[in-house]
């Protein structure tokens, strides 16, 4: 047993201290980024906001929307090669650029995703998601698919520490998705007591695939969006959303109504709703680390996806960022006890 007594912060234990600045107008702020990825040498311009490759965020509806924001959706692994095919026929090239293809570790889900890019060699992305990034076997994952598609851009995870993002980065990732435990319907901290919180994971993944001059996503965590913007803040070149962007109208999800209002279903990939529906079932090794919740039904996604890049050219204006690239330079955090006023609720 090892103990760390260093303090380890999540995005509710600190804010971002405004600085002067000369910016006029949250429209003078440049979100869009530009990136050049470590082993693919793919370059990439764009918002760099992802829609989570869960089955009620991920969806085919999402990266529509998403894409005309110039975002990216991980599309999540349960759709099928011929629901891939449909989608694919009747849009342009301009979405390729935009969407991820998730896939898990099996040989199965090696063979599927083989599949869809022989079938689409446009797309770009490979999105490896597994609850456990450090497994050996999830490593040489990453490095057999390196060796089979050596020209697209892969992103793997979930790790949190900087070590593990190194290797993943050396095994051929081009950018590691961080975050074990700070979703809003995860329930790995309780049920495994396994976890990191996620500024500080940002802040320390950031710099260490940074170092490789590799890329990292900020997976979970995000409330709000001023967290999004600490999370930019912190380091992280993307930001990974499920719950913000849970409850649209683009969204999977059975739609419910409860005493005059409508909800719809939202719930971690390791829940047993998810299990039941996918895998036939909870397995008898293993717990359900996922919740399911009701959501607020909130129509459209657009409105959601403005409150959320306004929230973020807000946080840059406040600092004198100009545009999105420079704000984790100009990001100072401080340690707080309080976050708003709640009293109002």
């Amino acid at each position: 047993m090892f103990l760390e007594s260093d303090i380890k912060l999540g995005f509710s234990d600190v804010l971002i201290r405004p600085k002067r600045s000369n910016l006029k107008s949250r429209s003078q702020v440049d979100l869009q980024r530009h990136f050049k990825f470590l082993h693919s040498r793919h370059e990439w311009t764009g918002v760099p906001v992802i829609a989570a490759n869960m089955d009620t965020t991920g969806t085919f509806e999402v990266a529509d929307r998403l894409a005309s924001h110039e975002m990216l959706t991980a599309i999540h692994k349960h759709y099928s090669i011929a629901e891939w095919d449909a989608y694919l026929a009747s849009r342009n090239d301009d979405i390729y650029p935009r969407i991820m293809v998730s896939t898990g570790t099996s040989e199965a889900d090696f063979e599927k995703v083989s599949a869809i890019l022989g079938k689409h060699p446009k797309l770009e992305f490979i999105c490896i998601d597994v609850a456990n990034g450090y497994a050996e076997s999830f490593v040489e994952f990453v490095a057999k698919m390196r060796e089979a598609y050596a020209e697209k851009t892969i992103v793997a995870g979930n790790v949190v520490t900087g070590e593990m993002v190194e290797e993943l980065l050396l095994s051929g990732a081009d950018i590691v998705k961080v975050g074990i435990g700070p979703g809003s319907v995860c329930t790995t901290r309780v049920k495994a007591g396994v976890g990191y919180p996620q500024l500080s994971a940002v802040i320390e993944c950031a710099d260490a695939a940074h170092g490789l001059g590799g890329r990292i996503i900020s997976d979970g965590g995000c409330t709000c969006p001023g967290d999004v913007a600490k999370a930019f803040g912190g380091g992280a070149d993307f930001v990974m959303l499920g719950g913000m962007f849970a409850g649209h109208d683009e969204c999977g999800g059975q739609l419910l109504e409860r005493g005059g209002r409508q909800f719809k279903l939202f719930y971690g990939m390791s829940s047993t709703t998810a299990m039941d529906k996918h895998a036939g079932g909870v397995a008898s090794y293993r717990a359900s680390e996922g919740k399911t919740v009701e959501v607020p039904y909130r129509g459209p996604i657009d409105e959601t996806v403005r409150d959320v890049l306004g929230g973020v050219r807000s946080a840059c204006t406040y600092v004198g960022a100009s545009a999105l690239k420079e704000l984790t330079k100009r990001t100072t955090f401080i340690r707080v006890q309080e976050q708003e006023n709640r009293i109002f609720g």
